[in-house]
Formats: structure tokens, sequence, C-alpha cells
């Protein structure tokens, strides 16, 4: 079961060389979008995201790289998948700078909360 998360909650974390961003994927949905931020069972926060494309090949992982690309105005080659390639639950990873990416995309995920 998912819920809203906290607003203190952030699904952004620094990473070695970037930041990283857990995300909930629902492929296979009606629209292609960014739903919000949730808390899972487990207590953990992350950007849940839908996608039309299907779970196939490899194919809903693209439309979610290509989705947060456009949304946060970085190159698709800056988002990669380390965690959770064939789950719904992933861990991403942005290539750049965590200092200026993170308060960047909190901004940017701040009209997401209530």
């Amino acid at each position: 079961m998912t819920q809203a998360a906290p607003s203190s909650a952030s699904p952004f974390s620094i990473g070695p060389d970037g930041l990283r961003v857990a995300v909930r994927l629902a492929p296979g949905a009606s629209r292609t979008a960014i739903d919000g931020v949730i808390a899972d069972s487990d207590g953990a926060t992350a950007l849940k995201a839908s996608v039309t494309e299907i779970a196939e090949g490899g194919r809903a992982n693209a439309a979610l790289v290509k989705l947060l690309a456009k949304e946060w105005r970085l190159p698709r080659t800056a988002i990669g998948i380390i965690r959770g390639a064939t789950d719904r639950r992933k861990l991403l990873a942005i290539d750049g700078d965590a200092r200026q990416l993170q308060p960047r995309l909190e901004e940017w995920m701040a009209r997401f909360r209530p």
C-alpha cells in the first residue's frame, strides 16, 4: 500500500557522482506523467510516475528516462537506472553536481506537495 509522503520527505539523495532518486513506476498506464511523491509501506519515499509504455524490453524504463529528462531539462544520457530495471521500484542516478541538482529538483518537486 502506498500513501502520500510527508512534506519533509524527499526521494532525492546524494550519490558518488551526482544525485539519486527513488521512483515507483506504473507501466502501461493511460497517460505518461509524474503523479507526485509517495511513501511505500516500508516508509521509503519515492517519486511516483506512470508511463503508457509496457514493461517489456525496457520500453517502460526508456519512457521513464525520457519523461524525467524532459521535466528536469537534462540530457537523457545523464539519467540511468542503477537498481530495479525489472521492478516497479527503481533507483536512478542523475549525473552532475549534486549540490546544484538537488535544490533545483527539490524546487521542481515542490509543485507536487499539498
